[in-house]
């Protein structure tokens, strides 16, 4: 009789082949770049992880669109990553990272391939278009769910996003009353962050206070972060600085700029790219509420 560790695992093992087999189906190419890079990019809320004179990951983000710089069109990975003091139910310090990008794509791109994915993956599992999650019946028929960030503020926050932006507690307000409601009976798609929020992405033209960039929730479980990629170099060595900046308002030592990123940043096309988080999806399709269960070994078992 299988164990419910072995049962999990095997799970895990059927959703990273369907990954491959949905990606490669759809004629991305499996790229693999380097985990410890000497720059990583500058973020105020991930602290990264020393390797001797280098970093490890956090996000293989920074090398993939380097070779979109480079004439490549369709790339995904699976790998790893990590992040200092990140520990919990939904969270590891070494996670398993799905990212991927497509050229001449957009933020609303990225939304039509995750419900692709995703459905994929629950029909290679027997699952149709509906799971069960925590007793809860979830429909993956597409077309899923949109609300902006400013919408779900008005609707399930105490507090104005305004507010909450100038009193610095956004990501409290959002994790504590606002993620627990969003996708629970169909999958849901929180979009158009306030451009202070996405260093990354490209602003909204018609609304330049609020950026390109969406995060994927099931099951009020947040599994992944994309947008549409900002191409300009001045604009994105200008917002890794305010990063910088913000590091050090939080006693942060302050990182090195990815000169030869942003070198490369000068030649990449219009593209969208996305990251999803392979241990929480697993943990969805494996109805578990621990990111535990879904992985070999925690930290705290080595």
């Amino acid at each position: 009789m299988k164990t419910k560790t072995y049962r999990y695992l095997e799970i895990r093992s059927l959703v990273i082949q369907a990954i491959r087999d949905f990606f490669t189906g759809n004629h991305y190419l499996e790229v693999e770049t380097p985990i410890r890079c000497p720059c990583i990019i500058p973020e105020a809320q991930i602290d990264p992880v020393a390797s001797e004179k280098f970093y490890l990951q956090a996000s293989p983000e920074l090398c993939m669109k380097r070779l979109l710089s480079k004439d490549f069109q369709k790339i995904f990975q699976i790998c790893k990553c990590f992040r200092k003091n990140e520990r919990g139910s939904h969270h590891l310090p070494e996670l398993t990272m799905l990212e991927w990008y497509a050229k001449d794509a957009t933020y609303l791109d990225l939304m039509d391939h995750c419900q692709g994915l995703i459905n994929f993956i629950a029909k290679r599992l027997n699952l149709g278009h509906q799971i069960i999650y925590q007793n809860h019946p979830i429909n993956l028929h597409p077309p899923w769910k949109k609300i902006t960030v400013q919408q779900a503020f008005d609707r399930y926050a105490t507090k104005s996003l305004n507010d909450a932006l100038k009193d610095n507690d956004f990501d409290e307000i959002l994790s504590d009353q606002i993620e627990p409601r969003l996708g629970n009976t169909v999958p849901v798609f929180l979009c158009d962050y306030p451009a202070s929020l996405a260093s990354l992405a490209k602003l909204i033209p018609e609304n330049p206070h609020y950026a390109q960039r969406f995060e994927f929730y099931l099951a009020g479980i947040e599994l992944a972060n994309g947008f549409t990629e900002l191409t300009d170099p001045v604009e994105q060595k200008l917002r890794f600085e305010i990063e910088n900046q913000l590091r050090s308002s939080q006693g942060k030592s302050p990182l090195p700029l990815p000169g030869k990123f942003l070198k490369d940043l000068e030649t990449m096309p219009d593209t969208a790219g996305i990251a999803l988080g392979i241990d929480r999806l697993v943990m969805i399709f494996c109805d578990t509420s621990s990111i535990d269960d879904v992985v070999a070994f925690t930290p705290e078992m080595l």
